[in-house]
């Protein structure tokens, strides 16, 4: 099989939409951020879903970028390096959910607690390092990446609009109901969800759209009897 830009950014394509199917699922499955539900198989699956999820989300807005990264100019350069890098922490934090907080759960469950705080803008009580501000700037990085990558792939003209102005709105829209119930705020993610789903589509139908088609060499030509 030869490698080919092409087919390198229709994958991107369909990494988007796995990330985005991926970014609704913790939302149905995920458990009460509570010490309680660290040590259980529902919190392990839905923050390893969620790793998963960002790690594919960061592949498809590598080959978004890249597919664009003329006509996104500085802005693009901009959006995706802070969307990438909310990505990487969302990837970081939620892998270290899964596999480190249930190992520590019963021998440290004060420390647990003070993490889970961190995630939720509630009070700590303990000494947790530098946990707090690298939760702050991702979750800057990630609303602002996402509304100015979002505003680079709609000036860009090149994958779905409607999808691009959907990203912008919906990286942002946990600011409108952030005082609201934690079920709300999970449910401001879907905007998201489906904008990088749409996102990935367009990639990967644009790319086959412009795929050249193959042109028959001299030989074959020479050997086919419909040509004689």
């Amino acid at each position: 099989m030869t490698i080919t830009s092409t087919k390198l950014i229709r994958a991107a394509g369909i990494t988007a939409i796995i990330a985005g199917a991926l970014f609704l699922l913790p939302q149905f499955i995920h458990p009460e951020d509570e010490v309680a539900q660290v040590t259980t198989t529902g919190w392990a699956v839905a923050h390893l879903v969620n790793s998963t999820m960002a790690i594919l989300a960061l592949i498809g807005l590598t080959g978004l970028y890249l597919r664009q990264v003329r006509e996104t100019g500085v802005l693009g350069l901009i959006g995706f390096v802070l969307f990438g890098t909310g990505f990487l922490m969302i990837a970081i934090v939620s892998f270290a959910e899964a596999v480190i907080l249930p190992q520590i759960a019963d021998a440290t469950p004060g420390y647990v607690s003070d993490f889970l705080a961190t995630l939720v803008d509630d009070p700590v009580r303990g000494d947790v390092g530098g946990l707090t501000p690298a939760n702050q700037v991702a979750g800057v990085t990630y609303l602002l990446g996402g509304l100015v990558f979002g505003i680079a792939l709609y000036r860009a003209r090149i994958v779905a609009r409607w999808a691009a102005l959907l990203l912008s709105i919906g990286t942002v829209a946990p600011l409108l109901v952030a005082l609201l119930p934690d079920s709300a705020l999970r449910a401001a993610t879907f905007p998201t969800a489906v904008a990088l789903m749409g996102l990935g589509y367009s990639l990967w139908r644009e790319q086959a759209d412009e795929a050249p088609m193959p042109v028959p060499s001299v030989r074959t030509q020479q050997l086919d009897p419909a040509s004689v």
